[in-house]
């Protein structure tokens, strides 16, 4: 047993303790409380690391590490352009990962690994398009959730998907479970959605989509027009899949489908109404924000105050390299103090980047938080600890610098600073 003692602990599913402590053992958090408890308790080692703040290891719940080497790329296939809108950027997607050669994915992905680690990331909601690579994550120190993505409007090829799916989701093995990834209302037809979901609710595993990203989105859901309709379902020979005009929502949709309940992730929810928001709520369904994605891809902006008020569970992701630049949470965090500092205060985001993002994935009964029985997930922060009594939340945002990242109760290397997952701009070391 070890004790990691520090100037404060934040548990996240409890206060801050001041002059904190944890004691880990065989990879797991055995106790929490103040240095003293916990050395009277064992008389174990301590690990003493005055002005630090212990918190847990973050969790982010959506992203797609494959696609971590995309950037590069880009430059590689000759398609280094910044696309004008939303379609544009998927037409870019496609024609660069059908140019990749075999292994290139492989090495995208380990680097995404590494790269999260690095910024303090010990759990992931991932998307995955290749299955080939499932046996890659059994190698990885992360746990969370990987979802197996799926796409389509061929019955043929839809039945022979999901029939892909279930197969894999038997065979996977490793720290991260399962889970299934209908990608949006507009690619996945109505029978494959119903299949994942039935799937879903048999294996008792939770499916993410990707809803009300963009405002082509709403308008194809409406009448079936734009850019979706007219780029996007050519290109994929999708034309006679086109649906007549539905006059609905995302939301509203994939209600009446009856595929929306707890179990559900909805990913980014920029364009989401007051009404989609009430059946969101209704349903159980959690939505994870993608806040600098979203201003990449000049989508817009989730509306944060509407979905805090109605009470929907909310998580962070940094969604991946292809339209973001760089895999940290904290990049995350510090892009919302900026831009919504009126509707989250420093303790909202540091919960909705751990215990909120592993409740989101179902996984809190394992990390997210510091408590006895789950995972040794944990950070060191220098620099940070309040020396007036103050809330240690402000000030470890605002002053903190990561030191040290422990996976189940290991260490992994220090961060070097700066680095390449941090603007300059940034106290948040990650």
């Amino acid at each position: 047993m070890q004790i990691y003692a520090a100037s404060y602990v934040l548990p996240i599913s409890s206060a801050p303790i001041a002059g904190g402590a944890i004691a880990v053992e065989n990879g797991q958090i055995t106790a929490v409380g103040t240095v003293a408890e916990l050395r009277a308790a064992s008389g174990a080692a301590v690990t003493d690391l005055p002005g630090c703040v212990i918190i847990p290891g973050l969790v982010n719940a959506h992203t797609h590490l494959e696609l971590t080497h995309f950037p590069a790329w880009k430059v590689r296939k000759e398609l280094d352009y910044l696309p004008r809108n939303y379609v544009q950027w998927i037409q870019q997607v496609v024609k660069i990962k059908r140019a990749l050669h075999p292994g290139e994915l492989e090495l995208s992905l380990r680097e995404g690994v590494r790269m999260s680690i690095e910024s303090g990331t010990t759990a992931v909601g991932d998307i995955l398009s290749d299955f080939h690579l499932v046996p890659l994550y059994g190698d990885s120190p992360l746990t969370g959730r990987l979802f197996l993505e799926a796409i389509g409007h061929d019955p043929m090829h839809c039945d022979l998907l999901l029939q892909k799916i279930e197969k894999t989701v038997g065979e996977m093995q490793g720290g991260l479970l399962p889970g299934t990834s209908p990608h949006t209302p507009h690619t996945v037809s109505a029978p494959l959605f119903k299949g994942l979901h039935e799937l879903s609710r048999r294996l008792g595993i939770p499916k993410a989509v990707h809803l009300s990203e963009t405002a082509e989105e709403a308008a194809f859901m409406h009448d079936t027009t734009g850019a979706i309709a007219e780029l996007l379902y050519p290109m994929a020979h999708w034309e006679q899949y086109l649906p007549h005009p539905m006059r609905t929502t995302s939301t509203s949709y994939l209600d009446q489908l009856g595929v929306l309940d707890g179990s559900t992730l909805a990913i980014h929810a920029v364009h989401v109404t007051p009404a989609d928001v009430a059946i969101l709520k209704e349903r159980g369904v959690s939505v994870v924000l993608c806040p600098r994605s979203n201003q990449r891809l000049f989508v817009g902006c989730a509306p944060h105050h509407l979905l805090k008020a109605a009470g929907i569970p909310l998580a962070l992701g940094t969604d991946s390299l292809a339209s973001n630049d760089s895999l940290s949470l904290w990049d995350e965090i510090r892009y919302l103090q900026e831009t919504a500092s009126d509707a989250f205060s420093a303790e909202e985001l540091l919960v909705m980047a751990t215990l909120g993002g592993a409740r989101a994935l179902g996984i809190e009964k394992r990390t997210g938080s510091l408590e006895a029985g789950k995972r040794g997930d944990f950070l060191v922060f220098s620099g940070c600890a309040p020396s007036d009594g103050g809330s240690p939340y402000p000030s470890l945002l605002e002053k903190g610098r990561l030191e040290q990242v422990f996976i189940a109760g290991e260490s992994f290397p220090k961060p070097q600073s700066p680095t390449a997952e941090s603007r300059p701009d940034r106290r948040v070391q990650a």
